[in-house]
């Protein structure tokens, strides 16, 4: 059957062009390899983050039996205190190398559930002024600041879009709990450069988790953006260095031992590696960030009593601890997002972490 689409020329009249002249004009963004050429890795930094990078796949694929630790704040919302807070991460991990490897959040995305700031790369000003180009370019530079200190840089992607501006710099991502289901996070992941941590879903379960890890394993091809900021296919090889993060759920924490050995049962029934992470923050601390530190202490524990399945923790911590809302007058070094652990208490549980690690 032939079928037609006919155009009325009322369809195309003044009235109903000028609704679409009103819209405002979009506001045209660096193609992510403008912003890799303005803000470059030099040669010795690019080598440094394929050393992270291999680091980071050692300790996942057991060849390295250190700690993984994702550490840092929740979201980066002043470059001074954010580099202030790597800079004693890098003395820090420097002291602590022999059976810790540490990792800096510099997480610039901040998902939202209703509406709210959402991170550096969107709003630097926290004004709403939504200086994208600006969140970018501040972004960038912040995270080549943080490698120049020695440090492997970790980030949540939350737009796939932005993957490109950030892709070089990383030695470790993260999917959210909201976006692992998500087809098009998955595709992104399969054709990512570093390991990439899956959170279980919101409702504590790790169906969608394992679903995406065995998506992301696989070659893709799909819709997305070249370096030169055009529309293209995307073809991917796959991701196989990929793991999952129990963050807990709606029904409460997944970190203690009998949780940790169900989900490592159904990885293995899965024919997926039993490498998991335990974010110490959102539901398994009851969004407490002062109960972090029991979280961290009961899954070292389970390590230390011979379960290699648990391969890192994630802290969120910052250089003082809580969090205050967005104002005019910001107290420094405090969370603007979820409450954070302060540096002090963050510092002193890892080294009587590392001292029990050392003397096991």
């Amino acid at each position: 059957m032939n079928s037609s689409v006919s155009v009325k020329s009322s369809d195309l009249s003044p009235s109903n062009l000028t609704v679409l002249d009103s819209v405002p004009a979009p506001q045209r963004l660096p193609s992510p390899l403008q912003l890799k050429s303005q803000i470059p890795l030099d040669l010795a930094l690019t080598e440094q983050v394929a050393a992270h990078r291999r680091a980071i796949r050692a300790i996942l694929n057991g060849d390295d039996s250190r700690l993984l630790v994702i550490v840092g704040p929740c979201s980066i919302h002043d470059p001074h205190s954010a580099l202030e807070y790597a800079q004693r991460l890098a003395d820090l991990a420097a002291q602590v190398s022999d059976q810790m490897l540490l990792v800096m959040r510099a997480y610039v995305e901040k998902p939202r559930t209703t509406v709210g700031w959402k991170g550096l790369a969107y709003d630097p000003q926290l004004d709403g002024s939504d200086d994208m180009a600006g969140g970018l370019t501040l972004s960038r530079h912040l995270m080549r600041e943080m490698l120049g200190l020695g440090l492997p840089i970790a980030t949540e992607i939350l737009q796939p879009m932005a993957a490109g501006y950030f892709d070089d710099l990383l030695g470790w991502a993260a999917i959210g709990a909201r976006t692992t289901e998500s087809q098009l996070h998955r595709e992104m992941a399969s054709g990512l450069p570093m390991p990439v941590g899956f959170k279980n879903g919101t409702d504590g379960g790790i169906a969608v988790a394992s679903d995406a890890m065995r998506s992301a394993a696989h070659p893709h091809r799909h819709f997305g953006m070249d370096r030169q900021g055009h529309p293209a296919i995307i073809e991917t090889q796959g991701n196989r260095d990929t793991h999952i993060v129990l963050r807990g759920g709606h029904g409460g924490p997944n970190y203690d031992s009998q949780s940790v050995a169900q989900i490592r049962g159904s990885l293995e029934k899965h024919a997926l590696s039993a490498r998991i992470m335990v974010d110490c923050s959102h539901a398994n601390s009851g969004k407490d960030p002062l109960r972090q530190p029991h979280v961290f202490r009961d899954v070292l524990a389970q390590r230390l009593q011979g379960d290699t399945s648990l391969v890192g923790m994630m802290l969120e911590s910052h250089l003082f601890e809580g969090c205050q809302p967005l104002s005019e007058f910001l107290r420094y070094g405090v969370s603007v997002t979820d409450g954070c652990l302060g540096w002090n208490d963050t510092e002193q549980l890892l080294r009587d972490a590392v001292d029990k690690l050392r003397y096991r």
